[in-house]
């Protein structure tokens, strides 16, 4: 086998990778120990990238209407098509939809050509789900979108503030090199979130506001500083322009007032307050929890406020800390990838423009920001966008208020997709198919959360006719007439560009600047190191405003909509631990689809006693956007009147888990960014005539349940089902041809099938009533090498049954409940005695929380004895 260090193709930690191929496209991960990012260590997502590889699904060849043609009738429709709608309605009739999958050198081809060339500033990402609202809070604060912190500052930190994300899951190598500084240096954690996630299991206070109160715990800790004289008055007055009446607006903010606005208790409100007093190496680490807000950018100001007002910014282990979702949000800033940017980190300012301009030679450049991805799927439904390019991202699944969307789509004259897969929610609207290069085919840079460039290099041959995502773009560019400016052969020349454009008459204006890298060689690009631009920014009390100075922003705690008699509940929506974005990618790894099988509603037990909703029963969840339907999963972790749902789940994959359907296209102001996070909502039972399962080697072409979810298993597929209808029909489409066994008992409602190919196991289906069914990782077992007795296999149990594994806990070494379980009894008493024993938490430690709760169900029992 080969080795090749690469980049991990999931979120903004951007850990280094080492990939082995072999024989096809098998392909071994590992972590690359020497990658600063994440020096070695990997998510359970990065170790199974190997399962994900494969050409299942790929889109190989360009299509026009569905049908397969040349790369150069592809392109010349697809210039033509732009060319024309320019032509007759101008260039704000075009726009990019892009995606923080792509790589910088994609995504700068993409912005020169739209924003100076075309013309238009109409380009936008889907990184605007995810983190404008901390770009527009840096930029009004700092003067420029510039992180202020680094993962090095986590090794020096005393205090870590975890505001709105659940780092366990979400940025599992951050949270355990966090919990490393707790063991050895006796760090303190605090978690804010209205859930008690995992994340919480090792803090030493959680503190669970009510949604959409940050503004006025941050305003409160700021007041409460202030009062204890922690406020440094000499850097504010040095490096800090603070608003005349800016401290007036903050004395409202008591202890008392503050722990009321968030439906805290007092005491905890007090204990955080005394934790930040007493640690001045304070670092606030902020994700999706705020960004995903109304009130986004406003929050994350009052976040960056604390810093500035103590000083606690531009020092080891000290400052507020945006955590990107994305492997390459980052990139796509620095290149100008969002609609309100020009390019490296310039505005639309005249001069900004008019230096823009000279460097690309460009016959026109953007004159003012274009629409941003709400607003500009409003724009492709009411007829001003007359044509779409969507390049690596999903928008028909990912994007709030999905039916306006897919009617855009819909009624789009000319909709053209780039992307690796064959069939998704959006490419079912595509006019043009364009095959693009996959993770482990592409080659070019990305930067992490921490400004971290680093290479993601091809280790695998280029499937079919998909080619980069540069090249596809520069085509298309050269075809509407702009041959010379985009005569790219290598990514490394347009890297190179990118970086002569951070540098040309910046002379300090910008803090994004890596022009040493422009003369960068195509062996020395090859060959790059990850390094980080912007070495601690702000330690010099420098900041890059017109003064020189940082800005104080005023925002004030804006009051909290009530609860509504027809939207009683309040519904969050998040990650999980094992998944990524619409699973395009995730759910073809069987380790990866086995730790959330299912879209899962989370509710308290109150709450779902109050709805007549049991554990682990179907309930609806309904918004004014849309409904779906979730498992229920009850839990304590959550609060009173709050709901969470995933974002994962497709039509693809699911005939519930349809967040999209749900989320509200409500916007923050300044950003717009969507408010995932507060979305007004009702639950109630869904009562299925039936339910069941299927268990395959290859999926059905259709299904047509009330209810379907399917999941990736070793050697085929399980489809959880259920419906209101008699399933006759529904049956005879999901078996495959074969030898049918059957057995029915239609007084109980019972139907139990499988059909074989000769002594292979093509597919079992189990439907009840109301009744139990089998196990289903029994039945899934057979499909490998079916051992059992048609009498066994009908009945849906072994005559000799072995153990229940349980639940999976760890994904990335395939331990489940029992192992755990059985480990804990037989003397593991501690996390670290489990991993010794079955592994269990020893590679990226996201599941340690997991195993946490596990040991505690161990002990109660001793607990009780001993008493």
């Amino acid at each position: 086998m080969g080795s090749v260090r690469t980049t991990c193709a999931y979120c903004g930690v951007g850990c280094g990778i080492v990939a082995e191929s072999g024989v096809g496209r098998e392909t071994r991960i590992r972590g690359d120990k020497n990658h600063p990012a994440n020096l070695g260590r990997l998510c359970s997502k990065g170790t199974q990238l190997g399962e994900t590889v494969g050409l299942e699904g790929r889109l190989h060849f360009p299509e026009i209407g569905g049908r397969r043609v040349s790369w150069d009738k592809a392109i010349g429709r697809v210039a033509r098509g732009f060319a024309d709608a320019i032509a007759q309605h101008g260039a704000d009739s075009l726009a990019f939809y892009v995606s923080g999958q792509l790589l910088t050198e994609d995504y700068y081809v993409a912005n020169k050509l739209m924003k100076g060339f075309i013309g238009s500033a109409n380009i936008d990402t889907n990184s605007r789900l995810c983190m404008s609202s901390a770009v527009a809070a840096h930029t009004r604060a700092f003067g420029e979108d510039v992180v202020a912190c680094s993962y090095a500052d986590i090794d020096a930190a005393s205090l870590f503030v975890l505001v709105g994300s659940n780092t366990a899951w979400c940025h599992p190598v951050i949270y355990q090199r966090i919990i490393a500084a707790r063991a050895e240096r006796g760090a303190k954690v605090v978690v804010i979130d209205p859930r008690r996630t995992e994340t919480c299991a090792d803090a030493d206070l959680h503190l669970p506001l009510r949604p959409g109160s940050d503004i006025a715990l941050f305003n409160g800790l700021l007041a409460h500083c202030r009062a204890a004289g922690l406020v440094d008055e000499s850097y504010l007055s040095a490096h800090v322009e603070v608003p005349d009446g800016f401290w007036d607006g903050l004395d409202e903010y008591t202890l008392v007032r503050t722990a009321a606005l968030c439906d805290l208790a007092e005491v905890h409100v007090a204990a955080f307050f005394e934790l930040f007093a007493a640690n001045p190496a304070a670092l606030t680490l902020f994700s999706q929890g705020i960004n995903q807000s109304i009130r986004g950018t406003d929050q994350g100001n009052a976040i960056i406020n604390l810093h500035l007002a103590t000083a606690r910014i531009g020092k080891p282990g000290a400052g507020p800390f945006s955590i990107t979702g994305q492997p390459n949000a980052m990139g796509g800033r620095e290149v100008g990838g969002l609609a309100t940017t020009l390019a490296a980190h310039r505005d639309f300012a005249p001069e900004n423009q008019a230096e823009v301009q000279r460097f690309w030679s460009s016959p026109s450049i953007a004159a003012k920001p274009g629409l941003k991805a709400v607003d500009l799927f409003r724009a492709v439904r009411d007829g001003r966008i007359k044509a779409l390019w969507i390049m690596a991202t999903n928008p028909a699944v990912s994007l709030p208020d999905v039916t306006l969307v897919r009617e855009a789509l819909a009624a789009c004259p000319l909709v053209v997709v780039s992307d690796c897969i064959a069939d998704t929610d959006t490419s079912r609207f595509a006019h043009v198919k364009l095959p693009a290069l996959a993770w482990g085919e592409k080659d070019g840079t990305v930067t992490n959360s921490e400004r971290m460039i680093s290479r993601q290099r091809s280790f695998l041959p280029s499937p079919g006719e998909a080619r980069p995502d540069w090249w596809i773009v520069s085509q298309v560019a050269q075809k509407m007439g702009w041959r010379d400016s985009f005569a790219y052969g290598h990514p490394a020349e347009i890297f190179r560009e990118h970086a002569r454009l951070s540098t040309y008459r910046n002379e300090g204006k910008r803090c994004f600047d890596i022009g040493p890298l422009a003369a960068l060689s195509n062996r020395a690009y090859d060959d790059l190191e990850p390094q980080a631009w912007g070495e601690r920014p702000f330690a010099n009390g420098r900041y890059f405003t017109p003064s020189g100075k940082a800005r104080m922003i005023p925002v004030a705690q804006r009051p909290l909509e009530p609860a509504l008699e027809r939207w009683p509940l309040t519904l969050n929506t998040g990650r999980y631990r094992d998944h990524w974005h619409t699973m395009t990618r995730t759910a073809l790894s069987p380790r990866l689809s086995q730790h959330r099988r299912e879209p899962l509603v989370e509710l308290h037990p109150a709450d779902a006693a109050e709805l007549g909703l049991a554990d682990g029963a179907l309930a609806r969840v309904i918004t004014p956007q849309g409904e779906s339907i979730y498992r229920t999963l009850l839990t304590l972790g959550q609060r009173r009147s709050d709901a969470f749902v995933p974002i994962h789940w497709t039509d693809l994959q699911s005939g519930g888990g349809r967040t999209g359907r749900l989320a509200r296209a409500a916007v923050d102001p300044v950003s717009g960014q969507p408010g995932f996070k507060q979305c007004p909502a009702r639950i109630e039972p869904f009562a299925p005539d039936w339910h069941g399962f299927l268990v395959a080697r290859s999926l059905p072409d259709r299904i047509a349940a009330a209810y379907f979810t399917r999941i990736r298993m070793r050697h085929g597929w399980l489809l959880e089902l259920a419906g209101t209808r008699d399933p006759g029909p529904l049956v005879a489409s999901l078996l495959p041809k074969g030898e049918l066994l059957e057995s029915r008992d239609p007084a109980r409602g019972v139907l139990r099938a499988a059909v074989y190919d000769g002594e292979q196991l093509l597919a079992a289906l189990y439907l009840t009533r109301n009744g139990p069914l089998p196990d289903r990782d029994w039945v899934t077992s057979q499909l490998s090498s079916c051992q059992a007795s048609p009498i066994e296999l009908l009945a849906g149990r072994s005559a000799r049954p072995a153990p229940d594994r349980g639940a999976i806990v760890c994904s990335c070494f395939d331990v489940g409940e029992r192992a755990i379980l059985d480990a804990a009894n037989g003397g593991a008493k501690t996390i670290e005695a489990i991993g010794v024993a079955t592994c269990a938490g020893t590679n990226c430690g996201s599941c340690r929380p997991a195993i946490a709760e596990l040991l505690k169900k161990v002990a109660k029992p001793e607990a009780m004895e001993a008493a």
